[in-house]
């Protein structure tokens, strides 16, 4: 195979040598390294911080710190290392597989499940049952995270993308970091939003007041969520919602810094419904007696094939779990 890089950019060095990736900086795209590389490629700044220490990475032939900034124009050459032996063991856990091919499938993962093995969660995720379904996942994640292009959180349901390749794997971070796949999702927030479509754009990171929180902070990573609702309820709305960026947390925190969070959100949203009047309160309590967790849904995912371009678009229900609270409210709609 020659080393010429194909035209997804990524050249083929042979077993055991790893790949190389490269990758242009736009305008606009100005920032320290370690976050525009781990946005480029859909990693977690630990691990881009690995292959920047173990000199994967390049800019015009030289090795650079992870805090340098980076500028428009710029190559960036960053080499994925081979896959480590995984550490993750195999389960034999269900898994709703709405699509596979050699390259990749699409998961519909129920509530109540981690997406990979992080402290507290060594066994039990989605990895240890994929890797059961599928024996080899992409390497590119590190070794806790084979395979995953973006994460669901643990209470959120519905569809994910995962590679088994690395060159699916970085194809499909590529097209995350172009905003080229589609994420949309139900929701319900509580109270009126003030319009009935809604471009929140708020910075997010880490809560400094509590660590386990994310939330809108000054000078955070760009965050923007697409809001439209779709009907209204006497005191929640029905929203279809759609991510341009994926932070972690991204449409619980932005709903909530515009006064409306999750219905069920535990963290985000308790004891919300304590503000609304007597009416407002009643019907809140006993459609929150109905929700065993968030009401949150990922419905819709769309994206181009990484190897042969094919649109790919799939639509997940609102799962059982939901469908009760949502056929009572939609009984009571009001718009």
């Amino acid at each position: 195979m020659s080393d010429e890089p194909d035209p997804a950019g990524l050249d083929h060095r042979g077993p055991g040598s790893g790949e190389i990736r490269r990758v242009r900086v736009e305008d606009g795209q100005d920032g320290r390294l370690d976050r525009y590389l781990a946005d480029a490629f859909g990693l977690s700044r630990t691990r881009v911080q690995g292959l920047l220490r173990d000199g994967n990475v390049r800019i015009a032939g030289r090795v650079p710190g992870k805090s340098e900034r980076v500028e428009a124009g710029q190559v960036i050459e960053v080499r994925i290392p081979p896959p480590e032996v995984t550490e993750i063991l195999a389960e034999d856990l269900p898994v709703d597989i709405v699509y596979e091919d050699e390259h990749l499938l699409v998961v519909d993962k129920p509530a109540g499940l981690v997406v990979h093995p992080a402290p507290g969660h060594r066994s039990g995720t989605l990895v240890n049952a994929l890797l059961h379904h599928v024996r080899d996942l992409s390497g590119v994640g590190g070794r806790l995270r084979p395979g995953i292009v973006h994460r669901l959180d643990r209470d959120t349901s519905g569809l994910l993308v995962v590679a088994k390749t690395d060159r699916a794997h970085l194809t499909l971070s590529e097209e995350l970091r172009r905003r080229e796949i589609r994420r949309t999702y139900t929701a319900v927030s509580w109270g009126h939003l003030p319009d009935r479509k809604l471009r929140i754009e708020a910075p997010i990171a880490r809560d400094p007041r509590n660590r386990k929180r994310m939330a809108v902070v000054e000078g955070g990573r760009r965050a923007v969520t697409h809001v439209e609702v779709l009907e209204i309820w006497v005191a929640a709305e029905l929203l279809r919602v759609e991510l341009e960026t994926g932070r972690t947390h991204q449409i619980r925190v932005h709903l909530l810094h515009v006064g409306h969070p999750v219905a069920g959100d535990s963290v985000y949203g308790a004891g919300w419904d304590r503000g609304m009047d007597g009416k407002g309160r009643r019907w809140a309590r006993e459609f929150l007696a109905l929700l065993p967790r968030q009401f949150l849904h990922a419905s819709g995912l769309s994206f181009s094939h990484p190897v042969d371009g094919r649109q790919l678009t799939f639509e997940s229900a609102v799962p059982p779990d939901l469908a009760g609270a949502l056929a009572w409210a939609q009984t009571l709609a009001i718009g």
